[in-house]
């Protein structure tokens, strides 16, 4: 992939998350970062495009799924460059096991590894959180929704997939109540931020699956679903998982929500919808220092 300059078609949100390019061994290597995150000063955070990889064909460039049929070394490489620009170790990421559930796992030094150079010995996890610096916890996307945690009072930072079962279990509720059991984390002083993702005028879902947001949502169905006939409507997973991060008591203030769709711009993100499953995956990173 030609490492031009990135411009991304947006939808109206509360924050855009904002680009980067840093030098890795030379190369230029671009990824997207929250600056309200950053301006804790406690963490390393970013979210990947396809662009400063190895990969080739549909995986191109910066797949990071080991599963979906890309070469297990250009997989490798691509991790390898991605801990350069986070300025981590590359025995230090710690992956989620994502199966669309609403399960958190803590982590800590003795997971370092874990789903890249180690076997995991836990399975169904979609969430991780730790208060330990050093390990990145990794998660991976192609439209679902990612949520960063980050509790500067507390030093402990958390992260989760949510998809639409993610979302309508409030995955972002459960990773804030899995904080507080084990670091005393109050919703309050956390800065959370929704990442890019698939946008409601690409999402378009069926008729059971609006109708367990309308059960789960009760008052807001105008504002998360888009009624198109015929049994299809359009989901809004931004504006469904704001909602669950506020009523679980993120403050306003300290909620950044994503204007960047990953199927508008499937040139530069992975976009499974967009590319009718022939991708490769982002990743989102956080550690603390």
């Amino acid at each position: 992939m030609e490492d031009t300059t990135i411009e991304f078609q947006t939808k109206t949100g509360v924050q855009m998350p904002e680009l980067r390019r840093v030098k890795a061994e030379g190369r230029d290597f671009p990824y997207l970062y929250f600056p309200m995150l950053e301006e804790t000063g406690i963490v390393k955070h970013c979210f990947t495009t396809r662009m400063g990889g190895v990969s080739q064909g549909c995986f191109e460039s910066l797949n990071l799924s080991f599963t979906r049929g890309d070469d297990r070394e250009a997989v490798k490489e691509n991790f390898r460059r991605v801990s350069l620009a986070l300025g981590t170790d590359y025995e230090n990421f710690v992956f989620t096991d994502q199966t669309h559930t609403a399960n958190v796992r803590r982590v800590g030094r003795k997971d370092a590894g874990k789903g890249l150079v180690r076997k995991r010995d836990y399975s169904d996890i979609d969430g991780l959180i730790t208060n330990e610096p050093g390990l990145a916890l990794s998660a991976f996307y192609a439209d679902c929704v990612p949520l960063y945690f980050v509790d500067p009072k507390r030093r402990a930072v958390g992260l989760s997939h949510s998809g639409w079962r993610g979302t309508v279990r409030r995955m972002g509720r459960e990773t804030l109540l899995a904080m507080k059991r084990e670091f005393q984390t109050e919703p309050e002083d956390v800065l959370c931020a929704v990442g890019p993702s698939i946008c409601q005028s690409c999402y378009e879902i069926s008729e059971d699956v609006a109708a367990e947001f309308q059960r789960e949502f009760p008052g807001h169905e105008n504002e998360l679903l888009q009624d198109k006939g015929n049994g299809k409507y359009q989901l809004d997973l931004w504006r469904a998982n704001e909602i669950v991060l506020l009523e679980a008591g993120v403050r306003q203030e300290h909620l950044a929500v994503t204007s960047l769709c990953t199927c508008c711009n499937h040139k530069l993100l992975f976009s499974h919808r967009a590319s009718h499953g022939k991708r490769g995956n982002l990743g989102a990173f956080i550690c603390l220092k």
